[in-house]
Parts: C-alpha cells; sequence; structure tokens
C-alpha cells in the first residue's frame, strides 16, 4: 500500500450511477489537502495521475466524491474570500 491507497481511502468516496465525479483540478487539489494533513510530502501532479491510472481511476472520468476532513480543508481553502 501506498500513500496514495490512504488518499483514497481517507479522503474519496464512489458513487455508483453518478455522471460526474472529480475533475483533475479538484483531485490534485484534495490531494494536496489531504498531504497538508496527514504530514505527507506531496509529489507531483503526473505521479498522482500515474497512481490514479494503476489503480483505474480516471482524473478526468470517475465518479468520485469528495469525503473526510481533507474535503473540508480543500472547500475552505477554495473558497473565495468573504468580506
Amino acid at each position: 500500500m501506498s500513500h496514495f491507497d490512504d488518499f483514497l481511502r481517507e479522503s474519496t468516496s464512489t458513487e455508483p450511477g453518478s455522471e460526474t465525479g472529480l475533475d483533475a483540478e479538484e483531485l490534485y487539489g484534495l490531494y494536496i489537502s489531504w498531504c497538508a494533513l496527514s504530514g505527507c510530502p506531496p509529489e507531483s501532479a503526473e505521479a498522482l495521475w500515474d497512481a490514479l491510472a494503476a489503480r483505474d481511476v480516471d482524473p478526468e472520468s470517475n465518479t468520485l466524491s469528495m469525503t473526510g476532513p481533507a474535503a473540508a480543508d480543500y472547500i475552505v481553502s477554495s473558497a473565495p474570500d468573504l468580506p
């Protein structure tokens, strides 16, 4: 098992039958948030794409949704500043 397995297990869930999932930007942002919270140094986007491909996950076409603390961190950090 690698930290990519931990990332997928702890930060994503699958939604069977869903027409949309996370896009590549959302997946990488979620991964960065997960790394920050878990203390794991992030790898490049290319390394993430390779790891996802090895697990039959397409960053452009999947049924993944965000879950857990990394999801909350990603959403808060990507929200526009409120006055």
